[in-house]
């Protein structure tokens, strides 16, 4: 039986008696009515679980004091950071502790090791913002960096446009200070040679003792069933305590480090930062297919660049309707690619990358492919290309209508050479399913965000989705690939660990989950005893989801009325940029989630689908809810259609 199904905590959504214990108890906020919980029910995967109630903590012993008051209770917690992903890590049946608002600062910063210990609610862009005066940053450039958290992606084990350069997060967190579900506080770092003598509180050093053992026990079957490539962030880093003749000390951190919250709360995190580059250039190739540019990617790759990303036909023509892209695609793309590649160069030698950069022209030709680059060195025009990609998602999600790209097979990876055979075959697995796919991201490491277009409130299309998952994750299991190669397991993936990994590795995951967190008080239902990933009952569309005709004002027509204009909101956080030049600025004011562009989208779908009672709409709770929303229009300038 899954988590989901038991049915006793569902009792205890916004249950009255909790939340006055936890205000009693904290400092910080405790948000248990419809709305709030509402606005937390939802992330940017396909997936809609109602909490028992949200709490926002001031300060780190806030979260000793939730953690102590939910195990008495007998109630899980789960982990938030912005809320931004994909395969539904960050949504369940729990006590949801939105680190974000508060617990978002640099600790410490030690500029001559290049390290930096941070508070795990601190967002990507906003630490490399205070970074940057020091010529350092934290290389871990993932596209959602202007919203991000560091304990989110340290939970996902997230990787970013640049991991052929500077590897996962696996690679760059150093320790982690985490709250263990027995309420000690422990340092998870580098382990002495002799494990035994591993420091800190008794329940820590039992827990090396035991992830130790486990390894050694289970080393050939961990060896045998882990995917041998870069990009694998599915289960447990089991593989991390494997002793290594001449390798780096074993460090009980990377065991955290992709574990979605599961295993232990993590407050502060310690991480090796890079030297940023002085020069960086780039060269956009143009390609007549798709095909050929997955080709070409295993060629590019051995000129060393930083990155290799692919912008595919789909995004290209969506990013034209969007104002803001337009001038910066009109900039790089010349003629009607189906697919280009962004190729960058980064160091310290100008003339060395304009060297490579030259290469890189010289290959693309002797590829058959002549006059097909366009070389771009000026700082300020990269930024543009890059932010453009970076808006990848947001762009596709702009699709008008019901069928969306959906995400559950979204970042599969396989091995450089069969990158070509594999899209070319995942396309075929589309077209006999009656749908297309969007394709963007990591070529560089055989590593693609695709998305088939699939329509979630039906029941055909949801059928077609568990059919496309199951023979994606066949052909990638066929080239030893990993079926999570970005985005992590969460419900969408978490179910496929018997058929990617083994029986036996399912059992190794499971004992590491039970001996970490024997009461499951850690995100239940993630990695370890998932849902089903096509449940409906845990979908944003469940088949009783319903709007009824809404009367308006003003025309939403050119968004299929005033429901689809609300159900445009992809749940990805764009809105929360904070220091990006235009976004929602009384989210910027507040922090809170009820005032971003996101907040209010959730909130008027819920009210209008009837999940908030039946006078929601003209309730006094949607009036607060819409009244900071100034009528700037800086969220229309990230949508389609362009604004009027």
């Amino acid at each position: 039986m899954s988590f989901y199904d038991q049915s006793p905590l569902k009792a205890r959504i916004g249950d009255s008696r909790l939340a006055r214990r936890l205000q009693d108890a904290i400092e910080g906020e405790v948000l248990f009515d419809a709305f709030d919980r509402g606005r937390y029910s939802t992330d940017a995967s396909i997936y809609q679980v109602e909490p028992i109630g949200v709490v926002i903590p001031h300060t780190e012993e806030d979260l000793s004091k939730i953690i102590a008051v939910a195990a008495d209770e007998g109630i899980p917690i789960l982990p938030r950071g912005a809320g931004t992903s994909q395969s539904g890590q960050t949504v369940g049946l729990a006590l949801v502790v939105d680190v974000s608002k508060h617990l978002n600062k640099i600790v410490k910063l030690d500029v001559d090791s290049r390290t930096v210990t941070v508070e795990p609610g601190i967002v990507l862009d906003q630490l490399n913002a205070q970074l940057r005066s020091h010529g350092l940053f934290f290389p871990v450039d993932v596209s959602t960096a202007s919203r991000a958290t560091i304990g989110g992606m340290t939970g996902n084990n997230s990787c970013g446009a640049r991991s052929i350069r500077y590897g996962l997060m696996r690679s760059n967190v150093q320790a982690i200070d985490a709250l263990l579900a027995s309420g000690e506080r422990a340092s998870f770092g580098p382990l002495p040679t002799d494990a035994e003598l591993a420091d800190g509180p008794e329940e820590y050093r039992r827990l090396v003792r035991s992830m130790m053992m486990l390894a050694k026990r289970e080393s050939d079957e961990i060896i045998r069933r882990f995917p041998k490539i870069h990009r694998r962030v599915g289960g447990y880093n089991i593989d991390a305590l494997l002793q290594q003749p001449s390798g780096p000390p074993l460090n009980m951190a990377e065991l955290l480090v992709g574990s979605e919250g599961t295993l232990a709360f993590s407050t502060r995190i310690s991480l090796q930062l890079q030297r940023v580059p002085s020069h960086k250039v780039v060269g956009v190739c143009h390609f007549p297919t798709f095909y050929q540019a997955m080709d070409v990617t295993q060629h590019i790759v051995k000129l060393n660049p930083d990155a290799v990303e692919l912008v595919d036909r789909t995004l290209i023509e969506l990013a034209k309707d969007i104002a803001v892209f337009r001038d910066t695609l009109d900039s790089f793309i010349r003629g009607t690619p189906d697919a280009v590649l962004l190729v960058e160069f980064a160091g310290e030698d100008m003339a060395l990358l304009q060297n490579q950069l030259s290469q890189l022209v010289a290959l693309m030709g002797d590829l058959g492919f002549p006059d097909s680059v366009v070389e771009i060195t000026d700082p300020v025009m990269q930024r543009a290309v890059w932010e453009l990609r970076k808006a990848g998602l947001n762009i596709m999600m702009s699709m008008k209508g019901d069928g969306k790209p959906v995400s559950f097979i979204e970042d599969c990876a396989v091995p450089l050479d069969n990158l070509a055979e594999y899209t070319h075959r995942l396309t075929d697995v589309f077209h006999r399913h009656g749908t297309t796919g969007t394709w963007y991201a990591h070529a560089s490491e055989g590593c693609l965000h695709v998305r088939p277009i699939l329509n979630m409130k039906t029941g055909e299309d949801v059928q077609k989705m568990r059919s496309i998952a199951e023979e994606a994750f066949a052909m990638v299991r066929e080239y030893k690939g990993s079926h999570s190669g970005e985005h992590g397991d969460g419900i969408v993936r978490s179910e496929f660990h018997e058929p990617m990994f083994g029986e036996s590795m399912v059992r190794i995951f499971n004992e590491v989950k039970q001996t970490f967190d024997p009461a499951g008080l850690f995100n239940p239902g993630k990695i370890v005893k998932p849902p089903q990933m096509d449940d409906r009952s845990l979908f944003r569309y469940q088949p009783t989801y319903a709007i009824g005709n809404t009367n308006t004002q003003l025309d939403w027509s050119a968004w299929g009325g005033f429901s689809g204009a609300i159900e445009m909101c992809n749940n990805n956080g764009a809105c929360r940029k904070i220091d990006a030049s235009v976004m929602c600025p009384s989210y910027r004011a507040t922090g809170d989630e009820q005032h971003s562009t996101r907040g209010r989208a959730n909130s008027l779908r819920l009210a209008v689908s009837g999940q908030l009672g039946p006078d929601a709409l003209s309730s006094s709770e949607m009036e607060e809810t819409m009244a900071l929303c100034v009528g700037c229009k800086a969220c229309l300038l990230y949508t389609s259609p362009s604004p009027r």
